[in-house]
């Protein structure tokens, strides 16, 4: 895998072709928007009948991640299920699958708007999470103070190709704040260029392209509409 570094309030983080973020100095491992149980939820509330492999599929990619890096900690951003009650209806299997992840190691679910509360699944629940320089919290805030980390906006960018165009999802980086993709295998995206997600970055911010390997992009002259 090829990752691409982001420094951030003096510390390096390596944004990993998988949408996750490895911080190797403390080694804390750090996912945005699961949304485990997404096709359980939509068929739960009527909507929209989808293939219910998401949750063993998001948990299979999070497994590769921490097998290839051992973490001590995993930091889960927020919306890691997509409704509290997804999480009490956990799938035994998955249920399992889960625990073996969090065997070993601190495992920190920050609370996001699709899941305020995460029942019987252990970890440690949490608003925010403050290490040395950097503050992991789900939703950004527009004043917040640099070193921010979070998710929630599920940013992509589009870039035209001789083909035509490609989305795919991104990290989007300047030098206060830090915006994670979606780790979740059923979730969309917001183009990076769009309002709400536009103006929190700097016009020096960077969009740093998931898929087989990472690409860095600036923000503004390389996205489209």
């Amino acid at each position: 895998m090829s990752d691409t570094e982001i420094l951030l309030c003096g510390t390096t983080l390596s944004a990993r072709p998988s949408g996750a973020l490895w911080w190797a100095e403390a080694e804390i491992l750090c996912v945005a928007d699961l949304h485990l149980g997404k096709s359980e939820r939509l068929a739960r509330r009527g909507g929209s009948l989808l293939p219910p492999y998401e949750t063993a599929e998001t948990l299979s990619r999070l497994q590769r991640e921490i097998d290839a890096l051992q973490p001590r900690s995993v930091i889960c951003l927020g919306d890691s299920f997509d409704d509290s009650h997804a999480a009490e209806l956990l799938p035994e299997a998955e249920r399992q699958m889960l625990g073996s992840l969090m065997s070993g190691r601190r495992w920190i679910w920050v609370t996001g708007n699709h899941d305020p509360e995460i029942p019987g699944l252990g970890g440690t629940h949490m608003a925010e999470v403050s290490r040395g320089p950097l503050l992991f919290r789900h939703i950004a805030h527009p004043r917040a103070e640099a070193g921010e980390v979070s998710g929630h906006y599920h940013p992509k960018m589009r870039l035209a190709t001789r083909a035509g165009s490609v989305s795919r999802p991104c990290f989007v980086a300047d030098r206060r704040r830090l915006i994670l993709p979606a780790f979740g295998a059923y979730t969309g995206g917001l183009n990076c260029t769009s309002g709400p997600l536009r103006e929190l970055f700097e016009e020096t911010a960077i969009c740093v392209l998931t898929g087989t390997a990472t690409t860095s992009v600036p923000l503004i002259t390389r996205a489209t509409a």
